[in-house]
């Protein structure tokens, strides 16, 4: 896609979302979540992939809406998809046959081969009392198991967010399934690409570790490296992060959400 780019700063919503978007050139089926998925769906749909195959985790498939989703249960997703089934059809005999090439997942923290935290921050052990807790699995758990590969992105680059040791597992890579069972290895690539605010960062192999592809504009390759919780590997071809386009933007802010809802 080409055009004029914009100057919205590395860690806006839109910058994220476009860069988020365009992971789903492509691909034919998505796990959409809510929030920063929603955009970047959408914003797909409309510019890279016209064919892609919405799925969301209240079993809807083939979503067409014509308004952005306020949640995974809005009415917006029913109206036009190609289907609405049961949970455990959706779980048993979508994403766990294997027919969905990318699944769209949030984080509290992401560790360097690509576990996921949605549980605890803070210590939980022995009766401790942890400092924030979070929603959960969720569906997350099959998503990470079962889709051909993971998009996460955050919205926080730091040790925080970014740890050598998440402070829960709450979505285990294939590295830290087959660490704790060989015969638990699940299909999926797992977590191939997380986004921050600061830089893209890839695994590209199954049983590798995250390792920088490219950094944001006005961010230096070193400022990444201090805002990493591990000594992060850096990709020998290492580029800076494309910009959004101005159309893009535009889309975001005047056609897909109007309201606010995500954008800030």
């Amino acid at each position: 896609m080409t055009g004029p780019l914009s100057d919205v700063p590395p860690a806006s919503t839109e910058f994220l979302a476009t860069v988020a978007a365009r992971e789903l050139e492509g691909k034919q089926r998505v796990f959409a979540g809510v929030g920063l998925p929603t955009l970047a769906v959408d914003l797909a749909v409309r510019t890279l992939n016209p064919d892609l195959e919405l799925v969301y985790e209240s079993g809807v498939c083939g979503a067409r809406p014509e308004a952005m989703a306020e949640g995974i249960a809005d009415s917006v997703l029913v109206s036009g998809a190609a289907a609405v089934v049961p949970m455990p059809v959706l779980f048993g005999y979508v994403l766990q046959r294997g027919h969905v090439d990318v699944g769209f997942l949030g984080a509290a923290q992401v560790d360097r081969y690509g576990s996921l935290n949605t549980s605890f921050i803070g210590s939980w052990r022995d009766g401790a009392r942890p400092d924030v807790r979070l929603p959960g699995a969720g569906g997350a758990v099959e998503v990470m198991a079962n889709a051909g590969e993971v998009v996460v992105v955050l919205r926080r680059h730091d040790p925080g967010a970014l740890p050598d040791r998440l402070d829960f597992c709450t979505s285990p890579s294939p590295v830290a399934a087959r660490a704790a069972d060989p015969r638990a290895v699940p299909r999926g690539f797992g977590l191939r690409t997380l986004i921050t605010p600061k830089a893209v960062l890839r695994r590209r192999d199954r049983f590798g570790e995250l390792e920088v592809a490219s950094v944001h504009p006005g961010v230096s390759l070193e400022e990444v490296r201090a805002s990493t919780g591990w000594d992060v590997a850096v990709s020998p071809d290492v580029v800076e992060t494309r910009r959004p386009r101005v159309e893009d933007v535009r889309l975001l802010r005047e056609e897909i959400d109007i309201v606010r809802l995500y954008l800030r």
